[in-house]
């Protein structure tokens, strides 16, 4: 019986981090990067609405869509060279408080083959912002993210 209890208090702790490291991450209902392609913002540099058609990939809890069949293929074969960096947040927002700010997913920035998504509503862009202190906003967002995901 206590081994039984191990194995399910494992299980229930796995669960927790699974559940924590998912709420880390932006997305609505499971749905990463609101639907668009991952792949085609490095392959293609644009941002393309995923297809609800070519079904989805889950990858560590989060659903991708995709514009293509090849781009969902290309996925499956890489898919950590495919995902935004700090988890889909915004990439200045990190760099500048660590905080979780949500995107438009067609403000971005390919840097270094990495995709970066910014926020840009109410005639705040803060693409302009990030490119204006980059290297500096890049090196804080990295610090800040790792507090935020160090599992």
């Amino acid at each position: 019986m206590s081994c039984f209890l191990c194995c399910f208090s494992l299980f229930a702790e796995s669960q927790d981090r699974s559940a924590q490291k998912l709420a880390s991450f932006n997305h609505a209902d499971g749905l990463a990067l609101q639907g668009y392609d991952p792949v085609a913002y490095l392959n293609q540099s644009k941002a393309v609405k995923g297809i609800k058609g070519f079904g989805t990939v889950v990858y560590e809890g989060l659903q991708y869509r995709f514009s293509t069949l090849e781009n969902k293929e290309i996925f499956k074969k890489d898919p950590l060279k495919y995902l935004p960096q700090y988890g889909g947040w915004c990439a200045f927002a990190m760099g500048s408080d660590g905080s979780k700010v949500t995107v438009d997913p067609q403000t971005f920035k390919i840097l270094d083959g990495k995709l970066y998504l910014f926020y840009n509503k109410f005639f705040n862009n803060t693409l302009k912002s990030w490119n204006k202190n980059e290297q500096i906003l890049k090196q804080q967002a990295d610090v800040n993210w790792h507090k935020i995901y160090s599992y």
